[in-house]
């Protein structure tokens, strides 16, 4: 599933903020801007490139969809004009070198599902005394990471059945798959943490988790799908960094199921798809 994230997430893998800075640095260029860099230009640039952009209006209204951050388009333009194509030259020649066997495998992007859910087992209380539940019951819990492919648990930790979920989860991300999620696992600052990992993932959202500054795409009418939005989660005392994208679509019991994730280029029908496939742990649990 090589559509499964967006170009811009590519190109900030294999060229990084300092390695930009250092070609600039060598050329003698003065970067005046401070918000909106030469790195920053140079990755509007490449996806003006590989999305055809028609120009700096068509840009600035679509960037954010891709990953980037809101600018204006007249600063875009001012930008695009004063930076030297020396530094383009290098910036290039250095993307060329880094074509490479190595490169490539870093850059695969993963394909497969890997569920992450917990169960909890019960019993008496007098069994179990060191790990209350509820009530007088007793409990542990099992933390598992599930293939989709594969069809088996490749991870599985155990805690007393009053342990987080979350805090569990986070040791079970791998980054050669795409994480599915159930609203236990949803926090902003873990949703920011693994977009800066280069960790995808697709996890529902709770129902009142605020959405902000949305930019709504375009879907299928006749599907399943309600909305498919890029926002930034949360509310003013806790707000997500960056932005993500929120797919809400329905059950088949007519449910309205809302999932933020990290992957873009892709129709939101797949997105939703990927959450349905969480039902697999839950099989695998009864």
């Amino acid at each position: 599933m090589r559509n499964s994230t967006t170009f811009t997430t590519i190109m900030q893998t294999a060229l990084r903020e300092n390695e930009v800075k250092e070609i600039v640095k060598s050329t003698g260029y003065v970067n005046t801007g401070r918000k909106f860099t030469v790195y920053m230009l140079f990755q509007f640039l490449t996806i003006a490139a590989f999305g055809k952009w028609s120009g700096y209006r068509e840009g600035v209204d679509i960037a954010t969809s891709c990953g980037l951050p809101t600018v204006d388009r007249t600063t875009f333009s001012k930008k695009a004009s004063s930076v030297p194509f020396d530094i383009f030259k290098r910036l290039f020649h250095l993307l060329i070198s880094k074509c490479n066997r190595k490169t490539r495998r870093k850059l695969q992007l993963p394909s497969d599902l890997l569920l992450i859910d917990s169960t909890t087992v019960t019993v008496g209380k007098e069994r179990l005394p060191w790990a209350t539940y509820h009530g007088e019951r007793s409990g542990v819990k099992l933390h598992v990471a599930f293939d989709t492919t594969l069809e088996i648990p490749v991870q599985v930790r155990e805690t007393i059945g009053t342990f987080h979920d979350g805090r569990i989860g986070e040791k079970l991300a791998n980054f050669n798959y795409i994480l599915v999620q159930d609203r236990a696992y949803s926090k902003v600052s873990r949703f920011d943490e693994y977009s800066q990992r280069a960790q995808f993932f697709v996890t529902r959202i709770k129902n009142n988790l605020e959405l902000t500054y949305p930019i709504a795409s375009a879907f299928e009418e006749n599907s399943n799908i309600t909305c498919d939005i890029t926002c930034k989660l949360g509310s003013v005392n806790c707000r997500s960094k960056k932005r993500f994208r929120v797919v809400s679509f329905q059950d088949t019991n007519g449910n309205e199921i809302r999932a933020a994730t990290n992957l873009y280029g892709i129709p939101a029908e797949e997105i939703a798809e990927m959450y349905k496939a969480r039902w697999a742990v839950e099989s695998f649990f009864r």
